[in-house]
């Protein structure tokens, strides 16, 4: 992945050469809640029984890292869709002046809106994303889950 990204700057930077070419790294987080009541006192002897509020109140953080730097950028929605995301792209692009003098690589991973046909890209951003099965990750799990 590294080597594929650094291609990939090094191509943009050829394109546009009076271009700023930025790298940034984005992903979704699910915030909220779902209340359960966990402990119930009984008499010895006595089944408990506990009531569940089955409700569920969320919402979802979209988060925007500039690794280089460490600046961020977020939202908080209620939703992740391809309407939404199309909306957030379109705000990052106007928020960070891309176009044809400022580019973005924008790594992210494979969920269905990342990918979607109705996906509208901003001009000067690039979606770069990451494989499907990280290699170096899931040998590092493997390897812990063994030990």
């Amino acid at each position: 992945m590294e080597k594929k990204l650094s291609h990939r700057f090094e191509q943009l930077k050829a394109e546009y050469p009076e271009a700023t070419v930025e790298l940034w790294a984005m992903d979704e987080h699910r915030l909220g809640l779902k209340p359960i009541f966990r402990r119930v006192w009984t008499p010895v002897g006595v089944q408990p029984t506990a009531e569940v509020n089955w409700r569920f109140q969320w919402c979802w953080l979209y988060g925007f890292v500039h690794p280089q730097s460490g600046e961020t950028y977020w939202w908080l929605l209620p939703k992740v869709n391809i309407i939404v995301f199309n909306q957030v792209l379109a705000d990052l692009a106007g928020h960070f002046g891309l176009g044809k003098n400022k580019h973005m690589i924008l790594v992210l991973d494979r969920a269905g809106w990342h990918s979607s046909q109705k996906l509208k890209v901003p001009e000067g951003l690039h979606l770069e994303f990451l494989p499907a099965q990280p290699t170096r990750t899931t040998t590092c799990r493997t390897t812990l889950a063994n030990n």
